[in-house]
């Protein structure tokens, strides 16, 4: 007879490794910005495969006509991309179905952060791809620094740029090899110059505006840290020197009045990636929000942050209670939180003033816990 240790792996425990060996592997080129040569370094590695017997296709490549990079296309066997209609314009995008039923041993597959034409299967090339590695095909890909969720807040403080196309940090966490082409400010700006990086005619303006000496000397080292952090915490992994919640355990607290929640979230993963601790969105639901009561605009912001941060890689805990502070205590203490990040705490109102505020309550009450304020 078998004995319920706690401890005792389940059925699911041995389901789970037998799932994780039948999925592809995962690679990605990551580097400063555009111009430094993921592209071409992904498609002379696909050659090389081929070279030795390896069955590799060009699920999509964008070589945004440059010579050198097309000159790697070669003799790789190119999926024909679908081409989608939207507002009278003719789209390419990769066509997942086809690459699916060719069922090659490695697909390589450009531009991780790009959004699809609406109307294809999924809305985000990242969610192709896992698509892919779920069929047992390997992935190689490609993705900028400045299109990581977690980091969108740090890159417009040094760049003034919104970036829109971003993939949640745990899609890169999860890669099998990361790998860093690293170029100095300096040969970046030669090549653009050269026109090598974009026509002549919009050199002058990138320039200008993105490609200056400190945006991208700022957003290199931001990619070797970036890069040496993802290695680090896969070989902690490996090694199982700091399993998973080992260094700590980390909660964010969600309001549906909060000034900029997805600041928070992304400030939260960054923190419970450097800890390789397990992370906690919590929203506490109180009467005055049920959903009689709170209007459909805060309601919408709510679900969209929840969404958000699943995607992130949190989980996402909504509690009931008609007392904030006495809830996210409770969840803190039951859960063994280490670290708390919140946002700042507004102006108080006047009839508020002599009362302790969310965060004096959680710095009473919580004396061990570090609390971070976003």
């Amino acid at each position: 007879m078998e004995s319920s240790t706690p401890n005792r792996p389940s059925a699911d425990d041995f389901l789970n490794i037998i799932r994780k060996q039948q999925l592809g592997k995962l690679k990605i080129y990551i580097g400063a910005c555009p111009g430094v040569g993921k592209t071409w370094q992904m498609l002379v590695e696909g050659n090389r495969l081929k070279t030795r017997g390896v069955d590799v296709v060009i699920g999509y490549v964008e070589p945004h006509a440059r010579p050198d990079t097309t000159a790697q296309i070669r003799d790789l066997e190119i999926v024909p991309p679908r081409e989608v209609q939207y507002h009278g314009i003719a789209l390419k995008e990769m066509d997942l179905d086809a690459v699916l039923a060719r069922k090659p041993t490695i697909a390589l597959v450009d531009e991780l952060a790009h959004t699809n034409a609406p109307g294809l299967k999924n809305r985000k090339r990242y969610e192709d791809v896992e698509d892919l590695l779920r069929a047992g095909i390997n992935v190689i890909s490609t993705v900028n620094i400045q299109h990581l969720e977690s980091l969108y807040n740090i890159v417009e403080g040094i760049t003034g740029v919104r970036v829109k196309e971003r993939v949640p940090d745990e899609v890169i966490a999860s890669a099998d090899q990361v790998v860093n082409i690293d170029l100095p400010a300096e040969d970046l700006q030669e090549r653009l110059q050269a026109g090598k990086i974009y026509p002549r005619e919009r050199v002058e303006s990138a320039l200008a505006n993105f490609f200056t000496e400190k945006n991208l000397t700022r957003l290199r080292e931001m990619t070797l840290s970036e890069t040496a952090g993802f290695l680090d915490r896969r070989q902690r992994e490996k090694s199982q020197e700091a399993a998973p919640g080992a260094l700590g355990q980390v909660m964010v607290a969600i309001s549906s009045r909060g000034p900029d929640p997805g600041a928070l979230l992304r400030k939260t993963a960054r923190l419970a990636a450097q800890l390789n601790a397990t992370w906690y969105v919590v929203y506490v639901r109180t009467p005055g929000e049920s959903p009689a009561n709170i209007d459909a605009a805060a309601q919408r912001r709510v679900n969209d942050v929840l969404e958000i941060a699943q995607k992130m890689g949190g989980t996402v805990i909504v509690l009931k209670n008609h007392a904030i502070a006495g809830a996210l205590v409770s969840f803190v203490r039951e859960y063994g939180i280490t670290h708390i990040v919140i946002g700042r705490p507004g102006p108080k109102k006047i009839w508020k003033i002599f009362r302790p505020s969310l965060h004096d309550i959680l710095i009473r009450e919580l004396p061990h816990v570090d609390i971070v304020i976003g």
